[in-house]
């Protein structure tokens, strides 16, 4: 081998050694650096676990801390448990109420003091003693009263009684007297938690309660028969009073004598007026009350109140108005008394509290959804008003505004009273605005049914042909009603405030029709008609009169007369006969000039039950004009016997009567006419009683309609001739009256 060749191969095998050095050196770097990060893991190891073991050291040295302070925590809730418990032991002990708690198997757990001494000295159990020991030792004690029930029967019944989901309280009276109320109800657990209440206090309040109310009740009872006797005691003797009153007044007296008749009749009937308030109030404060709706008629509610009103309002010389919405019903279904009661407690009211200008009486409303009328009525006046501090003041009952300027009218004070309550009664609202020394304004609310069909039942059947008119008043207001109802008829309408003033629109213009006031200054209104005449204007006049009586319309040249307040459809039906002033149709026969009325007629038969002599005499002289054949009767016994041998065609009945009444009186006879067969008769009952009830007990007897004392001649006459039979000539008619026999 040269020399070269060994060189080489050293060459080569130092390179290889290098290469192997250099390799060694860099497993040793990488084994050096491995072992350096296991160093360091296996450091950072060490410290996490130094740190762990510190951290876990602390923590044990803190839960050491924390059970210690929940060790305390939990001694000091026993401490508290215990201490809350024994104050509840013993509020439960102080209460005079027996307290007990039964297990799921209803055996006792425990009981305070209160209910284990409701056994006396029968108690012979204690805590773990079952129910049925429990109530055994309440059948032990005894009982004060379980009326026909026995104990057995008592043990049953309560055993029965726990088993229910819900479990009804019930009462056992101990023979001490003591009445025990027993409250059970079962817990979520099954337990069942007792209560013993003793109820005696409570037991002796509601014996006293019940005893208080009975003689409640019986003074309520004593109150109204007084009231009703009074009612009674009263109305018969003012039955006399009032009724000679008005026939003395009908008689030929002298100007003195007349003033003295009237006063008596006008100091009877405002007696009656006050009796009437007070027995009103005391129904209402005994809410009994009712209401009687039936169809009437709105519209003539208020003229006829309005006309009983007028002699008052036109001795004051204050106009009386009523203006009623033209397109409103005027039928309706009401308790007609009671409005007409509480539209002249406020148009009286009105009246009496103005000295100069006029009542206004306005009706106004809308239909509702339901078909029915909200209506306000409302009774506007010019007098003396009323201050704002006594607006609320005048609905209290027995309550007057008194002040120098109205210290002179009189009255009960509960005409506001009753009309609140009315109308409270159905379903409405009462109000009042005033301002003093100009006026008051009292409305209230009602919603009625409307008593009549769509279309309106004063409408003419022919229309009115009528072009213009003239309106002659010096009230404004009464103008501009007039002018509403003329303008629905399609009438072009000129207002005059004078006569004079008229004039001059008259003979300048032509008018179909001419309405004028009475009363007016300058000229009242049939001097304007002859004034009218002499100018040569040829329409028809119409007077517009508060006293229709007292003008001959023919004579004084005047189409027609129309008593005010106007009624709405005789104003209508005046435009329509003006309209045809000649339509050549033939007349109708008049009745006087018809067959005399006796030819095959007879004298209707009117039997008058009446026990009081006066109260006869009034009855007989009250239809002493009418062709009738009247006998009386002076009880209820004798009135059965008469219609048996009378037959008359009409009862008046008194229902206050000796021996038999005239419940009993119209009952027997009903009795008697239906076994038999026979027509009923028509009975009016006459009552002085107005107490509530009277109505119901009036109508069950049979009878058909009734009158209140004191009687009216027009409200007689209004009943004869409503049953006076076809069979028998009118009983108006004096002409065909036979002579005595």
């Amino acid at each position: 081998m040269s020399i070269a060749e060994k060189l080489a191969r050293e060459r080569r095998a130092r390179l290889a050694a290098e290469r192997l050095l250099d390799q060694k050196q860099r497993e040793l770097f990488a084994a050096n650096s491995q072992l350096s990060r296991h160093a360091r893991l296996l450091s950072d190891q060490i410290v996490e676990q130094r740190h762990g073991l510190e951290e876990a050291r602390h923590e044990a040295e803190s839960l050491k801390g924390q059970n210690s302070r929940y060790q305390h925590d939990l001694e000091r809730a026993n401490v508290e448990s215990e201490l809350a418990q024994r104050r509840l032991w013993e509020a439960i002990e102080t209460i005079e109420d027996g307290f007990a708690v039964f297990d799921a198997d209803l055996r006792l757990v425990t009981a305070n003091r209160a209910y284990l001494g409701l056994f006396g000295k029968h108690r012979d159990f204690g805590v773990g003693s079952d129910y049925d020991t429990i109530l055994a030792a309440f059948g032990e004690a005894g009982f004060g009263d379980l009326g026909d029930e026995t104990v057995q029967d008592w043990y049953h019944a309560m055993i029965e009684r726990i088993g229910r989901d819900a479990i009804e309280p019930t009462i056992v009276s101990l023979p001490d007297g003591r009445h025990i109320k027993l409250i059970d109800r079962r817990g979520d657990a099954g337990d069942l938690v007792s209560m013993a209440l003793d109820i005696t206090d409570a037991v002796a309040r509601e014996a006293e309660l019940e005893e208080a109310r009975a003689r409640a009740e019986a003074a309520n009872r004593a109150k109204s028969a007084f009231l009703a006797n009074m009612s009674h005691e009263i109305r018969t003797p003012m039955n006399g009073v009032v009724g000679m009153a008005e026939l003395l007044c009908e008689s030929g007296l002298n100007e003195e004598q007349r003033l003295f008749a009237e006063t008596i009749k006008s100091s009877g009937e405002a007696l009656l007026a006050i009796i009437n308030d007070v027995l009103d109030y005391s129904k209402i404060e005994a809410e009994k009350l009712k209401l009687y709706p039936e169809p009437f008629d709105l519209e003539r509610c208020l003229h006829e109140v309005m006309l009983l009103l007028q002699p008052a309002a036109r001795d004051k010389g204050i106009k009386l108005l009523v203006d009623f919405d033209l397109f409103l019903p005027t039928r309706y279904v009401g308790d007609r008394g009671r409005i007409r009661q509480i539209v002249t407690n406020l148009i009286g009211n009105a009246v009496k509290f103005t000295d100069t200008g006029h009542v206004l009486s306005r009706v106004v409303g809308i239909e509702g959804s339901d078909g029915r009328f909200d209506l306000h009525i409302t009774v506007e006046d010019t007098g003396i008003g009323i201050p704002v501090d006594f607006i609320d003041h005048v609905f209290g009952e027995f309550n007057q505004i008194e002040d120098q300027s109205n210290r002179k009218f009189e009255g009960t004070g509960l005409g506001l009273a009753i009309s609140r309550q009315l109308v409270e009664l159905m379903g409405g609202a009462i109000w009042v605005d005033s301002e003093p020394g100009k006026g008051s304004c009292f409305g209230f609310r009602v919603t009625l049914a409307p008593a009549e069909p769509r279309d309106p039942v004063d409408k003419p059947d022919r229309p009115i042909l009528l072009k213009r008119a003239l309106i002659v008043d010096d009230v404004q207001i009464n103008r501009v009603i007039l002018e509403r109802q003329l303008e629905t008829y399609g009438l072009e309408v000129t207002m005059c405030t004078t006569p004079a003033e008229a004039l001059r629109a008259a003979s300048a213009h032509p008018f179909d029709v001419i309405l004028t006031d009475h009363e007016m200054p300058d000229m009242n209104g049939p001097a304007l008609a002859a004034a009218l005449r002499s100018a040569g204007v040829g329409a028809p006049v119409v007077l517009l009169s508060s006293d229709p009586a007292a003008v001959d319309g023919p004579s004084a040249g005047l189409a027609a007369v129309l008593c005010k307040p106007i009624l709405r459809r005789e104003l209508f039906r005046t435009l329509e006969d003006l309209s045809y002033p000649a339509t050549g149709e033939p007349a109708p026969a008049s009745q006087d000039a018809a067959e005399p009325p006796d030819a095959g007629g007879r004298q209707m038969r009117v039997l008058a039950a009446e026990d009081n002599r006066t109260n006869q005499l009034v009855f007989r002289k009250m239809v002493a004009d009418f062709d009738i054949d009247l006998t009386f009767a002076r009880n209820g016994r004798e009135a059965v016997e008469k219609w048996r041998s009378f037959k008359p065609d009409l009862i008046f009945m008194d229902i206050s009567m000796p021996e038999m009444d005239g419940r009993e009186a119209a009952r027997a006879i009903r009795a008697i006419e239906a076994e038999q067969g026979l027509p009923k008769v028509p009975i009016v009952a006459l009552t002085a009683h107005v107490m509530e009830g009277d109505r119901d007990a009036v109508s069950a007897a049979g009878i058909d309609e009734y009158l209140t004392k004191p009687l009216k001649k027009v409200a007689i006459s209004s009943k004869i001739d409503a049953y006076c039979p076809p069979s028998a000539r009118p009983a108006h008619d004096l002409s065909a009256r036979p002579g005595p026999t």
